[in-house]
């Protein structure tokens, strides 16, 4: 499944979805009344794709409501990348996922849990 238009460019990226989530996308899409190509539409007509502000407005709103703070797109990222690189995947492979050219992004993008980098080294060295 490909997700279309990252805010830059309408540029084509490749999304990586579990089953669960697929299903959702899958309801999501059948429920929709419009036939924009975009994945998230505006909820009014003429139902335009929801631009990045759009997308943050609505993260925040939800995020108000379920009383989370500081909740907006770039968060899922960097949980996405964290807890891939936590459970093991090599920091080329979250790196592609990304989108990212150098390296060094995907490295400051991603939070380092000290006990991990710990228990990594036990594991490995000692």
């Amino acid at each position: 499944m490909k997700c279309i238009a990252d805010g830059k460019g309408d540029k084509e990226r490749k999304a990586y979805f579990d089953a669960k989530t697929k299903i959702h996308l899958l309801n999501y899409i059948e429920s929709r009344i419009d036939n924009n190509i975009a994945l998230f539409v505006s909820l009014n007509k003429p139902y335009s794709r929801l631009t990045e502000s759009g997308v943050e407005l609505r993260l925040r709103e939800m995020g108000k409501k379920l009383g989370v703070e500081k909740v907006h797109p770039h968060k899922f990222r960097r949980t996405m990348a964290t807890r891939a690189i936590e459970k093991g995947m090599p920091i080329e492979q979250v790196q592609k996922i990304l989108g990212h050219e150098q390296i060094d992004t995907t490295l400051r993008y991603a939070m380092v849990n000290q006990n991990n980098v710990k228990l990594s080294h036990q594991k490995y060295i000692s």
